[in-house]
């Protein structure tokens, strides 16, 4: 009888236990899962104020631009000019060490006065022989010889004296001269550096016309075309913005940074310096003021959307937008020119898991 009412008891602890321990048991009902909380986003607000970073760095450089460098091997004795120095047409920018070019110009005008000698002495055996000849006294053979020797030695005195003036030629390499007036805008080598034939010694630019230099990577210039408008302006004065064209885009990347260099021809009005740093940025982009991360970008369907985030309080739900852009992107943002207002919130980061009109939590930082 005892054991018998032991049984409810023991029932009734194990489902106390049970159910503080939080396991349902077989004649329990099964609760309804609470609500899981909508989840927060990273996003922001478009705003004007981030089209200010919307912009590449560049260097002012000049159209023309001539690395110079010696015809012949050397060592470099004089540098006459050095960086931001304006030069004229003909002046010595550098001297090479003449000693070695003068002493081969001194053995070269030795070879031609031996030559010489050979051509007088074999004339003198040729007209001996025609002489000797018409009285029958030297043979045909004889004659023969003589005038072979007289013609061997005239091409020997002609190259004799070829030989001089290539010497003489390279004597004045010894001397580098300014092709065209211009400034100084690199040096390579100093005094007392010995250089070989081709080596820049230093860089001469005009000063008749200037552009900008940038540099894109390829993913960016399938976007990039011959004669695009760009804006170009520098940090010291970014309320001056000047207009410039894409003049050049180069064929062959930098092997290092596998970017391509874009040349930016600016106006006659243009007055920077040379080597100043500038950024430039596609026109356009001044206008439309709404800049994106590139990451927010949805490509669906062969068309660009974000997803734009409606809220009411720290709750909101997202819907898909539709939005055109304009140029390349340009250190991973694009610029928006429809499809977006200023004050907007766009989701910049988890766009591939969102679905339409989904419910989501606060904004976080990314």
């Amino acid at each position: 009888m005892m054991r018998k009412a032991l049984i409810p008891a023991l029932l009734v602890l194990v489902a106390l236990a049970g159910g503080a321990a939080g396991f349902p048991l077989p004649w329990q009902k099964p609760q309804e899962a609470t609500a899981a909380a909508p989840r927060p986003v990273a996003s922001l607000l478009v705003s004007d104020a981030q089209a200010a970073g919307h912009s590449i760095p560049g260097v002012i450089a000049a159209r023309i631009e001539v690395a110079l460098g010696f015809q012949t091997l050397g060592r470099v004795t004089a540098r006459n000019a050095d960086v931001g120095d304006v030069v004229r047409r003909g002046d010595v920018l550098a001297t090479l060490n003449p000693d070695d070019l003068q002493g081969d110009v001194r053995a070269a005008q030795a070879a031609v006065e031996a030559a010489q000698v050979e051509l007088r002495t074999a004339q003198a055996t040729a007209e001996r022989t025609r002489a000797l000849a018409r009285r029958n006294v030297a043979s045909t053979a004889q004659l023969e010889q003589a005038e072979r020797a007289l013609v061997a030695a005239q091409a020997a005195e002609q190259q004799a004296q070829s030989e001089l003036i290539q010497a003489r030629d390279a004597e004045g390499f010894a001397e580098m001269r300014a092709p065209f007036d211009g400034v100084v805008s690199a040096v390579f080598v100093n005094a007392g550096a010995v250089v070989s034939a081709g080596e820049p010694v230093l860089r001469l630019s005009t000063q008749d016309g200037i552009e900008a230099v940038i540099d894109l990577p390829d993913v960016v210039l399938s976007r990039v075309g011959q004669g695009d408008p760009y804006e170009v302006w520098t940090e010291n004065d970014p309320g001056r913005i000047l207009p410039a064209t894409v003049s050049q885009i180069e064929p062959v990347a930098d092997a290092a940074t596998r970017t391509r260099r874009i040349h930016l021809a600016l106006g006659e009005d243009a007055d920077f310096r040379l080597g100043a740093l500038v950024r430039a940025r596609p026109a356009g982009a001044a206008a439309a003021r709404l800049v994106l991360p590139q990451a927010a970008i949805l490509e669906r369907d062969g068309a660009e959307h974000v997803w734009v985030v409606s809220r009411d309080g720290d709750q909101g739900t997202v819907a898909l937008r539709r939005i055109e852009t304009q140029g390349p992107p340009i250190g991973g943002r694009v610029t928006v020119v429809s499809g977006l207002a200023q004050g907007e919130e766009v989701v910049i980061r988890g766009i591939h898991s969102l679905t339409e009109g989904q419910s989501v939590g606060p904004s976080v930082k990314p």
